[in-house]
């Protein structure tokens, strides 16, 4: 039995060619110690978004087969390196008894699920299938976005594909440092929040920010957020079973907090705060559960961060990928910084923003299936 065989590679140029894409997956065929691939991961930077389809032939003749999915994206990262300044190319190669299979309704395997945001639809998302994967994404979040599979860019903007012939272990990590614990929410009108527990909503938010931010001239809302609990509120935040929700205006005359998403009274919701030294905390802690869903040490990985993390947040290094290569060393990895990421929440599929999802695949003990 050849077992699963994976390996990653990455290349960059001064310009988006499609040769790029060609030289990714031959360095991650090498390394596979493989001619050909069975099924190819192919991720390029948004330098390719006008037109990918010249990359995605060359990477087609370099891997010897049309199984080729992938997205463009702000940034792109490996087990060898990341990429967020230059036209660049990921590529993760499949042969043996991994590979990417068509999507079968009600699968029972991992769905690598990648879209456009113009073509994320709540209906797709909500499938009874376990997804795992990003929002292509540029530096400004305009677009042209692309979303391939087959090896043809679609026009339908998004692309999923099962992960055949392994076992799955699937998390997510939204990083933030709890300010308060749950509190119910008690008056509510549209998307204002008025009142939590008994007091006006804004109070209670100026009341748990840290003093030298709850003294700076204007509070930074961009970093602060509402996260809405499921199941027991006690164990919510330590078990990461909440949503984030964002703040879009904080209404003095009010004491009101209008968000992004619509509560309802009598959800719990805790103030939470955007802090490195958390992110890599819940992050350390997301990647022990997921590694102990597997029966035993994972074969590779796929890995999305938020663009809003990575370089950007931790300062000139992405922790969020230092973590995993550490606990994991040598271990097949691929991903891309988006403009969302899915992943699991409370036994669904999720939308996150500014966090990392990590997916760990294991050759499943039947082998081939």
């Amino acid at each position: 039995m050849d077992g699963v065989r994976v390996a990653t590679g990455i290349s960059r140029g001064p310009r988006p060619q499609a040769g790029i894409a060609a030289n990714a997956i031959e360095k991650a065929l090498t390394r596979a110690h493989l001619t050909t691939a069975r099924s190819v991961i192919l991720f390029l930077t948004h330098h390719f978004a006008a037109d990918p389809q010249p990359a995605l032939r060359a990477g087609g003749r370099a891997a010897g087969c049309t199984q080729i999915v992938g997205c463009t994206a702000a940034g792109l990262l490996t087990d060898e390196e990341w990429v967020l300044d230059a036209p660049a190319a990921a590529a993760m190669v499949f042969g043996g008894n991994g590979f990417l299979g068509h999507v079968r309704k009600n699968d029972d395997d991992a769905v690598l699920s990648l879209a456009s945001p113009d073509h994320l639809g709540a209906d797709w998302l909500d499938e009874n299938v376990r997804r795992l994967g990003a929002i292509a994404g540029d530096v400004v979040g305009q677009g042209p976005f692309r979303v391939w599979s087959g090896g043809r860019v679609r026009d339908r903007g998004w692309a999923e594909v099962a992960m055949r012939g392994v076992e799955a272990s699937l998390g997510a990590s939204q990083g933030v440092r709890a300010l308060t614990s749950p509190i119910e929410v008690a008056e509510v009108h549209d998307y204002d929040v008025l009142k939590l527990g008994h007091y006006p909503a804004l109070n209670v938010l100026v009341q748990s920010l840290p003093i030298g931010v709850r003294e700076m001239d204007r509070i930074p809302l961009h970093l602060i957020m509402g996260g809405v609990t499921f199941g027991d509120p006690m164990t919510a935040i330590k078990d990461g079973r909440y949503r984030l929700n964002h703040i879009v205006a904080a209404n003095l005359s009010e004491q009101s907090i209008t968000f992004a998403q619509r509560l309802s009274r009598g959800e719990r919701l805790f103030w939470a705060m955007r802090d490195t030294l958390a992110a890599e905390r819940d992050l350390r802690a997301m990647i022990e559960r997921a590694a102990h869903g597997l029966t035993g040490p994972p074969h590779f990985g796929l890995l999305f961060p938020c663009i809003g993390r990575g370089p950007h947040f931790y300062g000139d290094s992405d922790r969020d990928l230092d973590l995993v290569k550490h606990r994991f060393p040598g271990m097949p990895l691929i991903g891309v910084y988006g403009n969302g990421e899915i992943g699991p929440l409370d036994d669904a599929n999720h939308l996150y923003q500014y966090s990392a999802v990590l997916g760990l695949f294991r050759e499943a003990s039947a082998g081939l299936v």
